[in-house]
């Protein structure tokens, strides 16, 4: 069985990416969206609530596509998670060319930790490029409409989260 792993903090999940999840499930038999916790990031939602989001596109991504997805909480490195979680495959999203320097970097030392893990890079579709959690959040905070950006579920997280719901 391919196991394949996508990493993120995933503060809020998008539609970036929920694209990258649906393709990456078409690599493997099993891929696991590995929820950072990374306390430095300082992230908007908590661990059980990013989690709740993600196994809610999960569930309905599982079922379109065939493939086994299921959200697995992390703290330790990537490499570590990788292997307890049976990944031959890291799964990343890259939108831009300031993406791929750093994926570049995590590759270099992923190998050296671990060469028997591969990573593969999707490029995000042309209609996700610009999204990031980030923005998404600071759009929502100065009462932009974020609709475009995540699943209506989401959305409307989002939206109590910041007291607008």
């Amino acid at each position: 069985m391919r196991i394949g792993l996508y990493p993120g903090t995933f503060d809020p999940i998008t539609l970036g990416h929920i694209d990258i999840i649906r393709r990456g499930a078409a690599l493997v038999d099993r891929l696991v969206i590995g929820v950072a916790i990374n306390r430095d990031k300082g992230p908007l939602f908590g661990l059980e609530e990013r989690v709740e989001m993600i196994e809610a596109v999960c569930c309905k991504l599982s079922e379109e596509t065939g493939t086994e997805i299921i959200a697995h909480p992390f703290e330790n490195l990537l490499i570590h998670c990788a292997r307890d979680v049976g990944a031959s495959v890291i799964v990343r999203g890259l939108r831009a060319v300031a993406d791929f320097e750093y994926e570049y970097q995590m590759v270099g030392m992923n190998r050296v930790l671990d060469s028997s893990v591969e990573t593969v890079f999707l490029m995000a579709e042309a209609k996700h490029q610009a999204i990031a959690s980030k923005l998404v959040k600071e759009i929502a905070r100065l009462d932009g409409d974020v609709t475009n950006f995540v699943t209506p579920e989401v959305h409307k997280r989002l939206m109590a989260k910041l007291g607008r719901g």
